[in-house]
Parts: structure tokens; sequence; C-alpha cells
């Protein structure tokens, strides 16, 4: 038995512009599922090839109340239950919470079934639907279909300033919103948790003020490269070298961090999107 997992957002937007995003079968196929098809009480589903297990609608309504959706969501063989619900925390800011059940650390780590994905799965998803909300560009989706990991994302900040979020401990930590210690030199070490929480990965390749690559192990070999662009700048990314299935899950994790990524560097009252 597994603990639900939870996920809180806040967007700064009036309630009703949320439900809206939630119900709204257009807005759904921009931040959610390729494909939507939408008629509560009676009917919640998203499918296409931006959702795990995505052949299909595979969700049907357990219960939905005008502020609460609870749905059950067959995947990797087995029926999940997902509740959405929306609180009203002013006219202008709205709470988004996700409860997930059926997600395992251990199945995350050893990609051994397509539910370890569901929890960076709903932290890009809940990233764009904030981004929808506030009219920010959304950022990259993950093909389920494909096993290209690859995309790109223009960020409106000088290209020194987006490095150096990305290879300062400190800088990446608050973006991140998790520990992160980084040795930025080939040969050095980038450790999720901290240097004391281990060794970390080694750093296997780096080029100041423009590329650094990782190696994962398993998971392969992460690189991402800076360019200028009409005064942005331009970050491509790519997850290579790994071996059998795609590791979609820890993909998601990077694409949900761009998302963080682009508004630290871009709001200059920034604050994190997440909720306690």
């Amino acid at each position: 038995m597994t603990e639900p997992l939870i996920l809180q957002v806040r967007a700064k937007a009036g309630v009703d512009d949320v439900l809206q995003a939630l119900t709204d079968p257009k807005a759904l196929n921009l931040w959610l599922g390729e494909h939507a098809n939408v008629d509560l009480p009676g009917t919640f589903e998203f499918w296409g090839r931006y959702i795990p297990d995505g052949d299909a609608p595979h969700q049907r309504v357990l219960g939905y109340d005008g502020r609460t959706l609870k749905l059950a969501w067959l995947l990797g063989g087995e029926e999940t239950t997902t509740e959405i619900t929306v609180i009203e925390e002013s006219d202008a800011c709205t709470i988004v919470k996700v409860s997930q059940s059926h997600f395992n650390w251990a199945e995350a780590v050893s990609n051994s079934n397509i539910r370890g994905v569901l929890q960076t799965f709903w932290s890009l998803a809940l990233a764009n639907l904030v981004d929808h909300l506030e009219g920010r560009e959304l950022t990259t989706r993950p093909d389920f279909t494909s096993p290209e990991l690859a995309g790109e994302a223009l960020i409106d900040a000088p290209a020194a300033q987006v490095y150096a979020s990305l290879t300062d401990s400190a800088k990446a930590s608050a973006w991140f919103g998790y520990p992160v210690d980084i040795d930025a030199r080939i040969g050095g070490r980038f450790a999720m948790g901290g240097f004391d929480a281990g060794p970390g990965l080694e750093i296997i390749d780096l080029v100041e003020g423009r590329k650094m690559s990782i190696d994962w192990g398993e998971a392969g070999i992460s690189t991402w490269e800076l360019a200028e662009s009409g005064g942005k700048t331009r970050l491509t990314f790519v997850l290579s070298g790994f071996e059998g299935t795609p590791p979609y899950g820890a993909w998601l994790g990077w694409l949900s961090g761009v998302a963080a990524l682009r508004r630290f560097n871009e709001q200059e009252d920034w604050q994190p999107i997440w909720a306690a």
C-alpha cells in the first residue's frame, strides 16, 4: 500500500478561470493531453501521446461537485485514483491540489512501470496549467510514443544569467525546490540532495557559459546547451544513451524543472508556484 502523492500549486488567477482551464477540452489540450473529452458530471477523459498509456482514454468519473473532480484512471494495468481540487485563496489567487494514488518511488527509480512517472507527470502538467492561466508560454511536453527525448525553451534573460542559475548550487536549489550541489567542471559532481547525501553524478562535459553534460548511469546522459537569441537565451536539451524503455519519469522531471527555470529567470518578483 502506498501513500497518496499530493501536489499543490498556486495560480494568479480567479477560481472561475481555473475551473474553465480544468474543464474546457480546448484548454486541456494545451496544458494536459493531446486529446480531451469532457461532459461533467459524467465524462472527463484525456489521452494521446503526451499521456502515459495514452493510446485511448482510460479515465472514468467517480465524482464531481464543482470544485473537486475524482477519477479512476487505469494505468500500468491497475486502476489508480486521481483527485483534483480547486481552492479559492483570494479573488485573484487559486490553489489547485492533485492527489494521486499508486505512485511508488521504487517504480520511479527502476523505470519498471509506467506509474513511476506519476509524480513528474503531474509536476509538469500543473506547471503548464499555471503558465497557461498566467498567460505564459508553456513548456515542452513529453511524447510517450517516441524514444527521442529532446526539446528546447526560449528564456527571456541573458545567457550568462541562465548559465549561473544552472551551475550555481544556491540558485539551482532555489528554482528546483530541492537541495542541489554542483561542482561545475569536467570531472566535477552534480548531487541531488547535496554532497552530504552522496558523491553525486559525474559532469562529463562542460563549456563555460554554454554547455554541460551529466552522466546519469542507466538513465543515460543529459546535456543542455545555451545560445543567445535576439537578446534572449535558447536552451536546448537532450537525454540520450539510455538502454531499453526510455526513462520518461526522469525526462518529465527535467521538463518540469525547465518550467521552473524559466520562471526563476524571467520574473522579477519570482516565487515558487508550489504551495505547502
